[in-house]
């Protein structure tokens, strides 16, 4: 869900991929793999799944997106979450509840032949099992895609990688991302083209979107700790909903006056069980790991095209051409400059 804070965020940027070009751009893996598994659907909101009844919605995003943003000449770096830390894990408790509650009324929208109400919530009901992921990392693999195990939040550890200079941006639909110290963020990249408008036969088009912390923060009048401080009130995935009646203006209008966590909660009614100290702790300075490698590698055409087929009933003429256009991606971009001169 991540930290709603977008009301505030006046400054942005659209642009199209092609701007991107030459850019290397670490993705919250899971955050991603989400977008595959909710959109990447049948009409009634059935996700895509082998004949045995494996899903297979990931596999697709993984494959076709990626091999999409490497066409345009981006290299996405995906960066996967390790242990949460123990205050999440009511967070995620809850999300698990919200998804059982979704199944039921996908499938009871499904029984009375309502395919807009079934698709609607199937995009709630399922979520990314160990197999998925792994699946997803070997994909990643044979194309020559890096992958980063952070040591906890993929979002921590790609604000980091940002923050150092080894990749450009980070990537992901949260806002968590600017919290975490990323100097950049890069929206809607992996969902870039037409989007359906809920309950309407009408549709947007999705396009980029580049932010940069240093406009968020001169357009709020605020450093990051304040920025943290103000998350933290409307709501974070470890304290979601946030402080009762405290929105995202009235939440600036305190961080502006009191400038610090121990001022505003003198004036505040918190009522969670997680210290907001131990949260704030966690924005500022999260668990990440400085062994990454964020270089492109040959694919692996056969393999790829084998797992993708022989594995998972991929087509087999689909998949071999993405395959060849991911390998000329990759002599493309190895040619230009040497990889290791991209950011």
């Amino acid at each position: 869900m991540g930290v709603k804070i977008g009301d505030l965020v006046k400054k942005r940027r659209e642009i199209p991929l092609s701007g991107l070009e030459g850019r290397k751009i670490a993705l919250d893996a899971f955050n991603t793999f989400y977008q595959f598994l909710a959109k990447v659907r049948q009409p009634d909101g059935t996700p895509l799944m082998t004949s045995w009844g494996e899903i297979t919605s990931v596999h697709s995003g993984v494959l076709y997106r990626t091999a999409n943003l490497l066409s345009q000449g981006i290299i996405p770096v995906y960066v996967l979450d390790g242990e949460p830390p123990e205050f999440k894990k009511e967070t995620i408790e809850e999300r698990e509840e919200k998804r059982e509650e979704a199944r039921k009324k996908w499938e009871e929208a499904l029984a009375r032949g309502d395919l807009e109400e079934a698709r609607k919530y199937a995009q709630a009901a399922l979520g990314l099992t160990p197999e998925m992921v792994e699946d997803a990392r070997e994909i990643l693999r044979l194309m020559g895609v890096p992958v980063i195990q952070a040591p906890s939040e993929g979002e921590a550890q790609a604000a980091y990688m940002a923050s150092k200079g080894d990749v450009w941006a980070s990537g992901s639909q949260d806002y968590d991302s600017l919290l975490f110290g990323s100097p950049r963020l890069v929206r809607n990249l992996t969902i870039t083209g037409r989007r359906k408008l809920p309950g309407r036969d009408a549709y947007v088009e999705v396009r980029p979107e580049v932010i940069e912390l240093r406009d968020v923060l001169e357009d709020l009048g605020i450093g990051r700790e304040q920025l943290v401080i103000l998350g933290i009130l409307v709501g974070t995935d470890y304290n979601p909903g946030g402080v009762r009646g405290i929105g995202p203006k009235k939440a600036l209008k305190l961080v502006t006056e009191k400038k610090t966590l121990e001022e505003v909660l003198r004036v505040v009614d918190w009522k969670f069980d997680v210290d907001p100290r131990d949260i704030f702790e966690f924005f500022m300075r999260p668990p990440v790991t400085d062994e990454y490698d964020t270089a492109l590698r040959p694919p692996d055409v056969d393999g790829l095209v084998e797992f993708m087929v022989e594995g998972h009933e991929f087509s087999e003429r689909r998949v071999r051409k993405v395959a060849e256009e991911v390998e000329k991606a990759y002599r493309r971009l190895s040619s230009v400059g040497g990889l290791e001169a991209w950011l």
